[in-house]
């Protein structure tokens, strides 16, 4: 498989697992506590979720070629930037005392930083596909 179709794919996959770790809190918790673990940092991270799953549309169309795949690409790339730094930003000033004020405060403790890792994959997939259409 050429890198062509295989970076959106790894995008997409990367996009899916972004919207999963947001999931996360909303099984384990009730709504009313996952929304409050949410909602204490300086950014809603599920505005990462949101420009995830549009994403997933784009690096879909740009795989498939239904759409420009320079364009998808760039979209992608400057959406992904935008996912990471709400999840960054978030995960850095929510209350640590908050992760850990739940029943399942060790579940909560790497949380945050799994969902930074799993953003950054998004503008990484991004590049890559960008490099793979020679944009860059």
């Amino acid at each position: 498989m050429d890198d062509v179709r295989l970076a959106p794919l790894v995008g997409i996959i990367a996009c899916v697992s972004v919207v999963l770790v947001l999931a996360v809190p909303y099984v384990l918790l009730s709504p009313t506590a996952a929304n409050t673990y949410y909602t204490t940092g300086a950014f809603n991270p599920l505005f990462a979720g949101l420009f995830a799953l549009v994403c997933v549309v784009v690096f879909a169309s740009g795989r498939s070629r239904r759409s420009d795949p320079a364009l998808a690409a760039g979209v992608c790339l400057v959406f992904g930037l935008f996912i990471a730094g709400f999840s960054a930003v978030w995960a850095l000033t929510v209350p640590t005392q908050l992760a850990f004020s739940h029943p399942t405060g060790a579940t909560f403790e790497y949380h945050r930083y799994v969902l930074i890792l799993i953003a950054l994959a998004v503008p990484v997939s991004a590049t890559w596909y960008t490099r793979a259409l020679n944009l860059i």
